[in-house]
């Protein structure tokens, strides 16, 4: 964890993800609320890194491979068998009678209400948990589209200033999003900018948008139970809830990717 982040004790951190859970503040309250959150961490940076940590050393002292390696490999052997799996089911319903009745077709229009990640998920699932600027965000690796390690970017002009630029990879074009200063603006500043250290992009379904993240931190196996869900709707619709134990933001894809097509912010109001 960088010395210089905001979130060196667990309690600060919760105190910051359950402020992201509730109703947005007006300017003055942030600024204040900010404030009291950073004093409280500056006392505390000397302090140990999250728990969670130590589990992922345990897990790969076993082994010589880069920690960082074997996790993104185990993603991406997930999304793969994923993948498999999802073919077949279409190659199966592909040469089943394909007839639908009006009834069907009005079931169809009303699944495409938005289903909350909750319930989409199940009670099991896995997750996969990395770090920016102190902070821990979580992502189900059934919405993961990847991960890549961090190459030249190319900025581009007239986008949000969260906006890093293109990343060629192989064929594709990737839009590389800072991550800190979308998730955390009111705390992003000079200091924090020259600490960060970008080295993978973790990639959101199957669109061409990527989290720039400085560290992987494992894969957890989770249950809804684990979560404390958000509550209310239409605001922050990117997050999830938070992770109790683990102090971390799980993050809904879907709803994330919809802000980035529309060049929202974390705090934006969704229209």
């Amino acid at each position: 964890m960088s010395k210089q982040s905001p979130f060196a004790r667990e309690e600060v951190m919760e105190a910051y993800l359950d402020s992201l859970l509730k109703e947005p503040e007006t300017p003055e309250d942030v600024t204040a609320r900010t404030a009291k959150l950073l004093e409280q961490a500056s006392q505390q940076m000397t302090e140990s890194a999250l728990t969670h940590v130590d589990e992922l050393k345990t897990e790969t002292d076993s082994t010589s491979a880069d920690p960082q390696t074997v996790i993104a490999e185990k993603v991406t052997a997930f999304i793969e068998t994923e993948k498999v799996e999802v073919s077949e089911d279409e190659a199966a319903s592909a040469i089943e009678p394909q007839v639908e009745s009006q009834n069907e077709t009005a079931l169809s229009d009303a699944n495409k209400t938005k289903i909350p990640l909750k319930d989409t998920l199940g009670f099991r699932f896995q997750a996969l948990f990395f770090e920016v600027a102190g902070l821990t965000l979580a992502v189900p690796l059934t919405t993961l589209g990847g991960i890549h390690q961090i190459e030249k970017i190319g900025p581009l002009f007239g986008k949000p200033d969260w906006f890093m630029g293109v990343m060629l990879h192989r064929e594709a074009k990737l839009n590389v999003v800072d991550s800190a200063k979308w998730v955390m603006p009111e705390k992003y500043d000079e200091n924090l900018a020259q600490s960060l250290n970008y080295r993978y992009l973790i990639m959101l379904g199957e669109s061409v948008w990527g989290l720039a993240s400085e560290k992987l931190v494992n894969t957890v196996n989770l249950t809804s139970d684990d979560v404390k869900w958000r509550e209310s709707t239409g605001k922050r619709p990117w997050l999830a809830g938070m992770v109790k134990e683990k102090m971390c933001a799980l993050i809904d894809v879907e709803e994330l990717i919809s802000m980035l097509n529309k060049g929202l912010g974390s705090n934006d109001q969704t229209p």
